[in-house]
Formats: structure tokens, sequence, C-alpha cells
């Protein structure tokens, strides 16, 4: 690898890929933009690509590919930003792209590390979380609509040299955290974007519509321990989310009325804070796309089987998602009086 100027691609041209990839070009590293579009593609040579929001106005001009295969020559770090539906197939066609020593930075929802490391190798792959976000409203605009960080890591909890490389390109994007527990922030933020986007999807209601109404936080919180109890059985502590202010451990530690109170305050103050916004999973599903169920609630469902932890509410909730990506249901709060919903 070269580390004093190295040949950098960012895959997947939506709202966080393309934002990373013009603040690293405006910070003078090699970047290359993978767009899957000739559209967008055509677009980063001119004009630009046009980044706003919170941040700053730019026109960032830079080097889109509309394909992987297009790419000239071994990438020394790879940041994946593509649907996580779509990641291990990126993974599969960046091989011939990459060197033993490049880097893989998932920027995806949910875990999809592991299923990374399969196809391109652990000792190439760095996990990451992404606690911001933007909004593509077109190709090429882009909106930064929240502030946050980056937090990366090694997926082994090893020490690792090449952090600090990854923390310097992203530092000039979001403030970036180096984790030694990174399989616990991946999970922690796992669990929000679990209860979040499943249940939009399921009732298709905006956040703050959704956690209005008491029996979708019920159903939220027993999600939460669910997954709570799958991470004890695979072994990961899980990190507090929400900047820190969410303590998984703390927050479903006692039972009892007031518990139970402050439980739903916390859910509500969530839904007030975020109220406009609508989960992704809803999004995807209302532009006839697939959601990222496989890489949310169906991995909890799957590592519970692995280790003989029971999630039936998980797993009922990627029956009713894959029942409305099948055209058998539809969206809707009538979704909540399913019998798997019975006492909540």
């Amino acid at each position: 690898m070269n580390k004093d100027n190295p040949s950098v691609v960012v895959v997947g041209a939506g709202a966080i890929g393309g934002v990373t990839a013009a603040f690293l070009k405006e910070a003078g590293w090699d970047v290359r933009l993978v767009c899957k579009h000739k559209e967008i593609a055509d677009r980063c040579t001119d004009p630009g690509v046009h980044v706003f929001g919170l941040k700053s106005e730019n026109w960032v001009k830079l080097k889109g590919l509309e394909n992987i295969k297009d790419l000239e020559g071994p990438q020394d770090v790879v940041f994946l930003a593509t649907k996580a539906t779509d990641c291990v197939d990126a993974a599969r066609a960046l091989l011939p792209f990459i060197r033993d020593d490049s880097i893989l930075v998932s920027l995806q929802n949910g875990i999809c590390e592991e299923a990374l490391a399969e196809v391109a190798g652990r000792d190439r792959v760095i996990g990451c979380v992404v606690g911001w976000g933007a909004t593509m409203h077109g190709p090429g605009e882009l909106e930064v609509t929240s502030s946050g960080e980056f937090v990366i890591g090694n997926i082994d909890s090893k020490p690792d040299n090449r952090l600090s490389l990854v923390q310097e390109m992203l530092n000039t994007v979001m403030p970036t955290r180096i984790s030694d527990n990174i399989m616990g922030e991946l999970y922690s933020k796992l669990i929000i974007n679990s209860c979040i986007n499943s249940l939009g999807a399921i009732t298709g209601l905006t956040l703050g519509k959704m956690l209005a109404i008491r029996k979708v936080r019920n159903i939220f919180i027993e999600l939460m321990r669910e997954m709570m109890r799958v991470a004890a059985g695979i072994g990961i502590t899980v990190e507090p989310g929400g900047g820190g202010k969410m303590d998984y451990y703390r927050v479903l530690a006692d039972n009892g009325r007031i518990a139970d109170l402050k439980r739903h305050l916390l859910i509500r103050v969530i839904g007030f804070k975020y109220r406009r916004i609508k989960s992704s999973s809803l999004q995807s599903l209302e532009r006839g796309r697939k959601t990222e169920i496989e890489f949310l609630n169906e991995y909890v469902c799957d590592q519970g089987r692995l280790t003989g932890v029971a999630t039936p509410l998980n797993e009922k909730v990627v029956s009713i998602i894959k029942q409305i990506e099948s055209g058998a249901r539809q969206i809707g709060v009538e979704n909540l009086a399913d019998s798997a919903f019975n006492g909540f």
C-alpha cells in the first residue's frame, strides 16, 4: 500500500457515499466514485457533485465511474457505501482491484462486516459505524442533514496500525473515532436501526407518529430485549448508542412501573427529536425495492439460532416485511393487529 498517496475508491454514489467522496476529494485525496448510473458518473466530471446542508455548500468535481470494472489498477483503500443488499456482490467485483494489504471499509447499515470478510478476507475488512445523516435529492444533489461521527475499528478487536490512516481520511468528512470494540458499536446501531427501520416499514409511519403509539413502543422494547439476549449469546458487549445517550443495559435493567415509564419516555423523546424521519426500509419499499432486513433483524435471528437464543418477535417482524416485499401484505398501521403483536 502507498500510504503517502493511496489510491482511494468510494463504491456507491448515494447520500453517504457521495458526500464522503466529495469531502475526501476536497481534502486532496486521490479518490474515484463508482456511481452505478452513467448519469451520475458524467455529472461527477461536470458540473460536479453538489454537497450542501449543515457543513457547507460545494460543487466538487471528481472522477466518476459507472462500474467497478472501470477501475484502473489496484486500490489501496475502498469505502463501500452500497446498500447492504448489494455489498457482497460489490466486494466480489472488487477482488481483481485490491491487494493483500488493501483496506475495505464498510459504510452500510446493519452488520455486513462478517459477510464481507467471507468474500474479501478478514484482514482486509475494517468495521465502521456511520453516525451522521445525509439525503440524496437527485443525481449528484446531496444534503448533509445531521452531524455526528464515524466510528472505526478492527473487526477482531486487534491492534491495527491502518486505522490511523482511515481516521485521517474520514476526519475530512466527519469527526472519526477509533474503537477497540467495533462489533459492539455496530451492534448498538443495529438495535436502533432494526427497531426504527422495521417498524417504520411495517406501519408506513414517520418516526414521530410511530413512536407516539404505546403499542409500537412496547414492541420496540421487546425487540431490544431479544437483541440484547442475542448479544450476550454471541459474546458482544454492546456500546451505548445515540452518542452515548442510549445505554441498553441500563435502559432494560429494571422492571416495574417507574422503570417502564422511563423507557417509554426515552423512546418518546427519540420519536419527537427525529419525528420527520421516514424509515429507509419504508422508502425502499415505496420505491419497489427490497429492504436491508437481511442485515438487520434477520441477522439477529440467524445469530440467535446459532447460539440457541429465541427471537420470536424479530422473526415475525422479518416475516411481515418479506410478505410486504413479495406483495402478499400491504404497508399500514393495520399490521399492528397481527396476532404476533397481541399482548403489546
